[in-house]
C-alpha cells in the first residue's frame, strides 16, 4: 500500500471579525514506492506519483483525472481516496470531495489528519454538526497535537462557541507558545469572553515576538472594552502608523470620534479619505466628525459624497438628515440624495421619512414650491410601513400644525408620545396644539412634562453619542461598508 504523510490543516482567523478559512492543505515532500511484496503493478505507483506531482504543482484537474483512473484499480487505497478528495476540494467541487474524504476516513479511522480534512470540507458544505464530530475525534486521537487542538478551537470560534474554543486554543498555545496565529486567536477569544487581563498579557508577549498592526489593533479593542480610552487610542494610532490600511485608519478615527476628541478625529478622517477616496465608511466618518464639531456645511459635503459611494447605506442618511437642517445652502443636493434613497428602498420607512423631511425642511416651509400633499403622503407611507415610528407621527403632527390643522395634529402628537415617552418635542408641540384649540389646562401639563424631560437630559448630546457609537460598531461589523 502507498503510504503518504499528511500534515494537518491550519485555519486562518487573524482579524477581529472572526474569519475562518476552510481550505484543505496537502504538502508531499516525498512519495514512497510500493511496499516490498506488494502485488500491485509498479505502473500504478508511477501513476500515483505523477498525480501527486500534478497536485503539488497546482494542476488539480489533471491530478483528479489520474486519480479517478487509479481508483478503479485500487478502490480501497486510503491515499488515493484522500488525495482525490483534496484535488476536488481544490477545485471547489466540495460534494465530490466529501465522498472521497469520507471514504478515506472509513479506510483509516485512526488518522487525525484525514478526519481534519474531512471536517474542513464538511464546514465548507455547511454540515457543521458532522464537522464538529470529526474535529473532536481528531483531538481524541491526538490530544497532544498542536494542530488538532488549534483546529477544534477555531471551529468553535466559527460557530460562535468562543468560551468552548478557549480551552483548545489554550491547550494549543501550551504545546507551542511560539505560534503567532494561535496566540492571536486566543487573545481574540480572551477579548470576546471578557478575560481582558489574560488577553492583554498575551498580546504584549506576542508583540515581543512580532510587532504587527493587527496586534496593536486588537489591543486597542481590548483597552476600549476595559474602559482605558487613552490606551485604546494609542494602540489604534500605533496600528494605523504601522499599517495605514483603510480598516486601521477607520478604527483610529472612530476611537477619537467616540470619545469626542473631535479635532484629531477630523484630521484622521480627512487624511484617511485622501488615501482611500472611495471608502464610504471613511467618508461618512468624516461627515460625522465634522457634524459633531459643528462644521455643518463641510459635514453635508462629506456625507453627500458618502451617500454617492454607497447609496443604500442608511447610516449616512441619519447624519445627513441632522446636518443639512443647519446647512440649507445645499438643499437641492440633499433632496436629490434622499429621493434616490427612497427610490432604492421603497419599503424602508426611514427612507421615505428622510425624503419627506428634506422636501419640507430643505425647501423651508415658507417656500411656495413646498408640496404639503406630497410630504403628507410620504409621512403616511412611512407610518404604514412602521406604525411604531414615533418621529414620523411627530412630524406628521407638525405638518398639520404648520397648516393650522390642529385637530388633525393632536392625535399624531398623542401617538408619538405614546410610542416614545421620552420624546420631548412631542409634549411641547402637543401643548402648542392644545393652546391653539383653547385647551390651556391640558397645554400647561404638556409644557411641564416637556421641561422635566429637557432638564433630565441635555438632550441631544447623549443621543448623538449613542448614534455615533452605533455607526462605528455597525460600520466595523458590516463588510459592505468597507472599501
Amino acid at each position: 500500500m502507498i503510504e503518504l504523510a499528511l500534515p494537518s490543516l491550519v485555519y486562518d482567523a487573524k482579524i477581529v471579525k472572526l474569519r475562518l478559512c476552510c481550505s484543505l492543505l496537502l504538502v508531499l515532500a516525498c512519495v514512497p514506492t510500493l511496499a516490498p511484496g506488494q502485488q500491485q503493478d509498479q505502473a500504478l505507483d508511477r501513476e500515483f506519483q505523477s498525480a501527486v506531482a500534478q497536485y503539488n504543482s497546482g494542476k488539480f484537474a489533471e491530478a483528479a483525472a489520474k486519480l479517478e483512473n487509479l481508483e478503479h484499480d485500487v478502490p480501497q487505497s486510503f491515499e488515493v481516496q484522500e488525495l482525490l478528495g483534496l484535488a476536488f476540494s481544490a477545485q471547489s467541487q466540495d460534494a465530490k470531495a466529501n465522498d472521497h474524504l469520507d471514504k478515506a476516513v472509513r479506510l483509516k479511522p485512526e488518522s487525525a489528519p484525514a478526519r481534519t480534512n474531512l471536517a474542513a470540507n464538511l464546514v465548507r458544505v455547511g454540515k457543521l454538526d458532522l464537522a464538529q464530530k470529526q474535529f473532536e475525534k481528531a483531538v481524541e486521537l491526538e490530544p497532544r497535537n498542536f494542530d488538532t487542538n488549534h483546529n477544534l478551537g477555531e471551529f468553535y470560534v466559527r460557530v460562535g462557541q468562543v468560551s468552548k474554543a478557549t480551552q483548545y486554543l489554550q491547550r494549543a498555545q501550551a504545546i507551542d507558545p511560539s505560534s503567532y496565529d494561535n496566540g492571536y486567536d486566543l487573545a481574540l477569544a480572551d477579548l470576546l469572553t471578557g478575560r481582558l487581563a489574560d488577553g492583554r498579557q498575551l498580546i504584549h508577549d506576542l508583540l515581543k515576538q512580532k510587532n504587527t498592526a493587527e496586534l496593536h489593533n486588537l489591543l486597542g479593542e481590548l483597552e476600549e472594552k476595559d474602559g482605558q480610552f487613552v490606551a485604546a487610542e494609542n494602540e489604534f494610532e500605533a496600528a494605523a502608523h504601522e499599517e495605514p490600511s483603510e480598516s486601521n485608519l477607520f478604527d483610529w478615527g472612530s476611537e477619537l470620534l467616540l470619545h469626542r476628541t473631535l479635532g484629531p478625529a477630523v484630521d484622521v478622517f480627512q487624511k484617511a479619505t485622501e488615501r482611500y477616496p472611495t471608502s464610504p465608511r471613511l467618508m461618512v466618518g468624516l461627515g460625522v466628525a465634522l457634524y459633531s464639531r459643528g462644521n455643518y456645511d463641510e459635514a453635508v459635503t462629506a456625507l453627500l459624497k458618502g451617500a454617492d459611494l454607497n447609496p443604500s447605506d442608511a447610516r449616512c442618511y441619519l447624519f445627513l438628515s441632522r446636518a443639512y437642517d443647519s446647512s440649507p445652502s445645499q438643499a437641492q443636493a440633499v433632496i436629490q440624495r434622499f429621493r434616490r434613497f427612497a427610490e432604492l428602498e421603497p419599503g424602508n420607512a426611514h427612507a421615505l421619512y428622510y425624503y419627506a423631511m428634506s422636501l419640507w425642511k430643505g425647501k423651508r416651509a415658507e417656500d411656495p414650491d413646498v408640496d404639503f400633499d406630497q410630504i403628507e403622503a410620504l409621512l403616511k407611507k412611512s407610518i404604514a410601513l412602521d406604525p411604531a415610528f414615533a418621529e414620523a407621527h411627530l412630524q406628521l403632527g407638525n405638518l398639520y400644525s404648520a397648516q393650522t390643522k390642529y385637530k388633525e395634529a393632536i392625535p399624531e402628537y398623542l401617538r408619538a408620545r405614546e410610542l416614545n415617552a421620552d420624546l420631548a418635542d412631542a409634549y411641547y408641540r402637543l401643548g402648542q396644539a392644545y393652546v391653539r384649540t383653547g385647551e390651556k389646562e391640558l397645554a400647561q401639563k404638556q409644557f411641564e412634562v416637556y421641561q422635566s424631560i429637557r432638564q433630565r437630559h441635555l438632550a441631544d448630546l447623549d443621543k448623538q453619542r449613542a448614534e455615533i457609537q452605533q455607526f462605528v460598531l455597525s460600520a466595523k461589523d458590516n463588510p459592505s461598508a468597507k472599501q
